[in-house]
């Protein structure tokens, strides 16, 4: 984000009210007389996403800005494309949790993706008496996640997704650990190389390792397909256009964990990526082969397009190795779970009810919603394979529960894990929500660990 969304304290800057509609009434009536009539004449009832602008003599006086649910920080994030360029800054005092819910969903309406067009109109300024930290970290790691999915692939490629990381590592004294190419197949992580294998950029795996070993230990897990063909299996060119995002997994945990080393949670944190690009080439895995995966079980490839699990099934048995306390990860897998969902509600699986009703719960908290979705078991069936313990894809039925059962296969039972189908994407542009790249589930998840660690 290269232009700042907000002001110093020594700007000059207009009043901004910030009222809701059952509010807005008893406002209107302390109002001039002239003030009321102008925005009679619009029809203004401070309904959620809008704006009126106040006249005066020498030009604007103010504004109102219509909100709705003021824990939410997309109530405000309209308020920096829908006001003039300027500063504004808040009349009256806000608690605490809606001043940081202000500044986090201005700053998000302010986002503008620039790295290959630059230009615009600048958003309006917000000012406030002081900037909440923690909220400053939460926008910081929301705009990284956007970011590295709106990039494409030429700049955000295997190699490039390890220097994200590193550079996270050495920001936040972290150790980074990264095994690529043949190396996979040395130290036994068949699957993400197979699948990465036709790329002439190598496939990898990426581990960064924080925190002091008596704190409790969480493994994070990212699915770092930094671009899907679809391998032989190929995708048509509208599955395949957008194909840049498929490495939104892998966003959300470096995002995530680049919030937990930020706020010096009390936690240790494993973070693996497997990062590869599903190409096509003479080399590509093909469908009908096995492949036996860390965890010794051979599975069949069903469908090369189902890569996600393939390369996160290996990284999960890693990160059992570990012996987390938990385990979570993110990967945009089946577009099953939009059909279910949308693109705006992450599917959560978990296989442990407490991790499930705490995630639902920082959800609420956090107005970062998450949907919980079964584990059927039974629904095992459609991976079943003739010639190997697994088939990695199968039927069209259920296809987001049979991916998570999939990844649950490689999880010892009794250790909690969670598994979050985030989109990672805005297909359409609204308020705060710009087209392209998007942190889903991302705050929900940090407010988790947060609890977590003070528990």
């Amino acid at each position: 984000m290269s232009r700042p969304p907000y002001a110093s304290a020594d700007t000059p800057a207009l009043p901004l009210y910030l009222l809701d509609r059952a509010g807005y009434a008893a406002w209107r009536a302390q109002q001039p007389a002239s003030s009321g009539a102008w925005l009679d004449s619009q029809g203004f009832d401070a309904a959620p996403g809008s704006v009126a602008l106040l006249p005066g003599s020498e030009g604007l006086a103010g504004a109102v800005l219509g909100v709705g649910d003021r824990l939410d920080p997309y109530s405000y994030a309209h308020g920096a494309s829908a006001l003039p360029e300027g500063a504004w800054a808040p009349v009256g005092e806000l608690p605490a949790d809606q001043r940081a819910a202000l500044q986090l969903g201005w700053g998000l309406g302010a986002y503008r993706f620039e790295r290959y067009r630059k230009g615009g109109r600048a958003p309006a300024q917000l000012q406030l008496a002081e900037l909440d930290a923690e909220a400053g970290d939460l926008l910081a790691a929301c705009t990284r996640v956007r970011d590295w999915v709106n990039t494409p692939t030429q700049d955000m490629g295997p190699d490039q997704l390890e220097a994200v990381a590193r550079e996270l590592a050495q920001a936040h004294g972290a150790q980074l650990e990264v095994i690529a190419g043949d190396a996979l197949l040395e130290q036994n992580f068949p699957t993400i190389h197979a699948v990465g294998r036709a790329s002439h950029r190598a496939p990898r795996l990426i581990a960064l390792r924080w925190g002091e070993p008596s704190h409790r230990h969480v493994a994070i897990v990212g699915k770092g397909v930094c671009f899907d063909t679809g391998g032989l299996d190929l995708k048509p060119a509208d599955g395949m256009r957008n194909m840049k995002k498929d490495m939104g997994g892998a966003a959300h945990a470096l995002a995530l964990a680049g919030l937990v080393m930020a706020r010096r949670l009390p936690l240790r944190i494993t973070v693996l990526v497997p990062a590869v690009e599903n190409a096509v080439g003479p080399n590509a895995f093909r469908p009908g082969e096995i492949v036996t995966t860390r965890a010794g079980v051979s599975v069949e490839i069903d469908n090369t397009d189902a890569e996600g699990r393939l390369i996160l099934c290996d990284a999960l048995a890693y990160a059992a190795e570990q012996k987390p306390e938990l385990v979570l990860d993110f990967a945009p897998l089946p577009g099953a779970a939009r059909i279910a969902l949308g693109p705006d509600l992450p599917a959560l699986f978990a296989n442990d009810d407490a991790l499930a009703e705490g995630w639902l719960a920082a959800g609420r908290q956090t107005r970062d919603p998450v949907w919980r979705m079964p584990l059927w078991r039974p629904y095992l069936r459609y991976l079943t394979s003739n010639v190997a313990d697994l088939a990695n894809a199968g039927s069209r039925m259920a296809g987001a529960v049979t991916a998570a059962l999939y990844l649950e296969r490689f999880l010892p039972e009794g250790m909690p894990w969670a598994h979050l189908d985030t989109y990672a994407w805005n297909d359409t542009a609204r308020p705060g929500r710009p087209a392209g790249g998007e942190a889903l589930g991302l705050r929900s998840a940090y407010a988790l660990l947060k609890a977590r660690s003070a528990g």
